[in-house]
Parts: C-alpha cells; structure tokens; sequence
C-alpha cells in the first residue's frame, strides 16, 4: 500500500483545465466546431512566448491536424483545445480553417482524413 507521499509522478503534474485556460470556459472565436482544422504559422513557429500547451500545439500543427485530433493528440480536453486555439489563432500562432457549412460534406476535409487515416 502506497502512502500519500508515494503518488506516480502523472498524479503529481496534473493541472486543472481552468489553470491552462485562465478559468475561462468560452474560446474568445465563436464556437470552434471540433472539425475545425488548425496550422501553425511562421509566427507561431517562432514565438518564445508561449505557455507549455501552446508550444505543443504550435509543434503538433506543423501538419494540418483538426481541434478533435489535436485534443486527441495531448491528452487534452476539447473545450481546453478549443480556448487555447482561439487565443492563438488571436495572436496568429495559428490558422483556423473552419469546414463550410452545408448539405454536403467538404470534400477536401474528407479527403484529407482518409489520407491520414491511410498513413496511421
């Protein structure tokens, strides 16, 4: 039996979402559909001031990864993703490409899905 003292080293970094947020709940953007796709931009790229979960968005968003996928990625909760993607995509750390709204699907976000579920 482990005393309190003797917690794993995840238990011990743990930080809540509202810490990573600065207890907003709300993306500044209104409403980032989860398929939103997201890039880092050359700013972003270069930016030494950037808290721990935006330089890991900043490096994972090289390539073209959606709000979902990211969240996926870091072990993060999608309304965290959410938040810390408006507030970059604010600063233009990043680039937003939302899916067009409509009767049909975008054919261009499905085709870039099945390519990176072929690559996986």
């Amino acid at each position: 039996m482990t005393s309190p003292d003797e917690q794993p080293a995840s238990d011990l970094r743990r930080v809540r979402p509202s810490a990573m947020t600065g207890g907003r709940t709300r993306p500044t953007h209104d409403a980032l559909e989860i398929e939103t796709l997201v890039c880092t931009t050359s700013v972003g790229e270069q930016t030494p001031k950037l808290t721990v979960e935006q330089r890991a968005i900043a490096a994972l968003c090289h390539d073209l990864l959606s709000i979902a996928e990211v969240s996926a990625h870091l072990h993060l909760p999608l309304g965290v993703v959410r938040i810390l993607v408006g507030d970059m995509a604010d600063e233009q750390l990043v680039m937003v490409h939302r899916p067009t709204h409509g009767d049909r699907p975008d054919l261009a976000l499905l085709e870039r899905v099945l390519y990176r579920l072929h690559t996986i």
